[in-house]
């Protein structure tokens, strides 16, 4: 059984994620803001851990957590995001800071922090979007959260690319339309045709196994436009 970080794991396909990993006796440490969902599911091997990974001093409390948790991590999901949905001449930088700090700058820090501990087998899976795919449709209203998507496929192909030789492994996956909390800030009212829990399966199977066909790669997981 595998050591399995997840992040933005309290709803949609992180929640999704967890559960269908503990399904399968895999011990995870689970990051989110709210655990109160995650301490919900009373999973055997389930850690969860109330951080906000935009901050220095919650990042500092990851490390110390994971000092004293695991010597080993196996797969580490960073699926954590944040969208702004405004026209870009309303979009404050402020703004953009947030979104980038959530889908970029953490992700970042939590790599420095977990790929020592990772073996050279082990597997970095980032998680995009469509929307930072370059010469994929782009919509109105979300050049923040598409152009910080872009920015971390860019960042998961240079960290396999310094990590090639040593491992670990490291993915994205864009992920298309998926029925979440996040696609219905971005498109109000619109139905997507893959559930939550449909792309958790997928992702679940990816992070265990795709490194071992894959690395520094994008694939498109969609069916579906946007």
């Amino acid at each position: 059984m595998a050591n399995i970080i997840v992040t933005g794991s309290s709803r949609g396909i992180g929640l999704e994620l967890v559960r269908a990993l503990g399904a399968e006796g895999h011990r995870v440490l689970a990051i989110s803001r709210n655990t109160a969902p995650l301490e919900a599911l009373g999973q055997e091997g389930l850690t969860a851990l109330s951080l906000d990974l935009s901050k220095n001093e919650d990042l500092d409390a990851l490390a110390s957590a994971l000092t004293g948790h695991w010597n080993t991590v196996d797969v580490l999901v960073n699926n954590a995001g944040a969208i702004v949905n405004k026209p870009f001449l309303e979009t404050p930088l402020e703004d953009f800071r947030k979104v980038y700090e959530v889908n970029v700058f953490a992700v970042a820090a939590l790599m420095k922090m977990v790929i020592p501990k990772m073996p050279r087998e082990g597997h970095v899976l980032n998680v995009s979007s469509m929307g930072g795919v370059q010469g994929s449709m782009k919509f109105p209203g979300l050049s923040a959260y598409s152009s910080s998507k872009g920015a971390l496929i860019t960042l998961t192909e240079m960290i396999a690319e310094e990590f090639k030789e040593t491992g670990p492994s490291c993915n994205a996956l864009a992920l298309g339309a998926v029925q979440t909390e996040m696609l219905e800030e971005a498109f109000p009212g619109y139905k997507a045709p893959v559930s939550a829990k449909q792309m958790a399966r997928y992702i679940k199977d990816f992070c265990l196994t795709g490194h071992h066909l894959y690395n520094g790669k994008l694939l498109q997981v969609s069916s579906s436009t946007p």
